[in-house]
């Protein structure tokens, strides 16, 4: 299938998630062509439920309700040794960081999740993750 095919078959949810994981990650998520590389190097894989790899095409496709529903967005340490591995050179733990963030900001229009806005009670309710990557959002 190629680009513009793949573009067309989506739906208009779809396009609007893949535009927004695009944005907020910088990354262009149709470079990815399924190497696997990323998965296989990652430390975390064993105690993913959808691998790194599974994630981008998941992405690709728009598929954002099984995203949101996979705990591999939260099983990801962000030690980036994905990024490193990529042919490609996309930055897969920022597309992963993208997944959470559109996840976390409930429908918000932000690219960031403004952490320290949430009240007290809400931020000790997050996994830890979570707020890594809002914080280091706002730092990168």
């Amino acid at each position: 299938m190629n680009t513009s095919t793949l573009r067309i078959n989506q739906s208009h949810a779809g396009k609007s998630f893949v535009a927004s994981i695009e944005k907020i990650s910088g990354q262009n998520l149709l470079a990815c062509y399924q190497c696997g590389k990323c998965s296989a190097g990652c430390p975390m894989a064993a105690h993913m439920d959808v691998l790194p790899n599974q994630i981008i095409r998941m992405a690709q496709l728009g598929m954002q309700k099984q995203l949101h529903a996979a705990g591999s967005i939260w099983m990801c340490v962000s030690c980036l040794t994905c990024n490193a591995r990529c042919p490609k050179g996309i930055k897969i733990a920022e597309v992963i960081e993208s997944v959470r963030i559109t996840m976390l900001r409930n429908n918000r229009r932000e690219d960031n999740l403004g952490i320290m806005k949430l009240p007290p009670d809400a931020r000790s309710e997050l996994p830890p993750i979570a707020t890594i990557s809002a914080l280091r959002k706002l730092a990168s």
